[in-house]
């Protein structure tokens, strides 16, 4: 069954650094994970929830930043807001270039992390949504014949029936029958349905 209370993770070395947040986390109806260094974190597995991660940039084995280079390929629905208690201008910047959603400055205030941290999280939900529907995309595109690719290919591109049968040396009748199985297949209930689809799939347009 998929999670759905948001978790908020916390990787922070200071105990009661860890202990507010987890207090704050809570109150705000969300689910804290605390961790008392990166490589804890890591060991945990990704969640299916919304999430978000709350970085302190200064760990004892595994320091911030590089914790966010190792989570950014893996964990793409992961937002990572980071924390520090020492205000570095290079360093914020290469952490926000990195993807990082907010960089804050301890002590901070507690209704800016809260707002930082619900904003995380609708990134994160959005991020979620859209992976679910990629993966729905991928297991119909699995459906298809290859017959069915290729004309699903000359159809985004704009090539009407009597081209793709040509090009394919099959009847029109038979590019038409080809042409609905695929829509059924994928659930395409327009033209442009379909084309938004095969560019989520990142389906190359067949070159013909």
């Amino acid at each position: 069954m998929q999670e759905t209370t948001p978790i908020v993770y916390v990787v922070d070395d200071d105990i009661s650094v860890r202990e507010s947040l987890e207090l704050l986390i809570r109150s705000a109806g969300w689910r804290p994970v605390l961790f008392d260094a990166a490589s804890a974190f890591l060991d945990e597995p990704p969640s299916l929830a919304p999430c978000c991660l709350v970085l302190d940039v200064n760990l004892p084995d595994l320091n911030g930043l590089d914790l966010q280079r190792s989570v950014a390929g893996a964990r793409p629905a992961l937002p990572i807001i980071f924390i520090t208690g020492y205000g570095d201008v290079p360093l914020t910047v290469r952490a926000m270039k990195a993807g990082a959603v907010e960089f804050l400055t301890k002590p901070f205030d507690s209704d800016t992390l809260l707002q930082a941290i619900a904003d995380a999280l609708e990134n994160s939900r959005a991020a979620l949504g859209q992976q679910t529907r990629l993966d729905a995309l991928r297991q119909a595109y699995a459906l298809l014949t290859q017959r069915e690719r290729e004309v699903l290919e000359m159809v985004v591109a704009g090539r009407l029936n009597k081209q793709v049968a040509a090009d394919l040396g099959i009847s029109e009748i038979t590019v038409k029958a080809h042409r609905g199985r695929v829509m059924r297949k994928m659930q395409a209930r327009t033209l442009p349905d379909l084309v938004n689809m095969a560019a989520l799939l990142a389906i190359t347009s067949a070159a013909r």
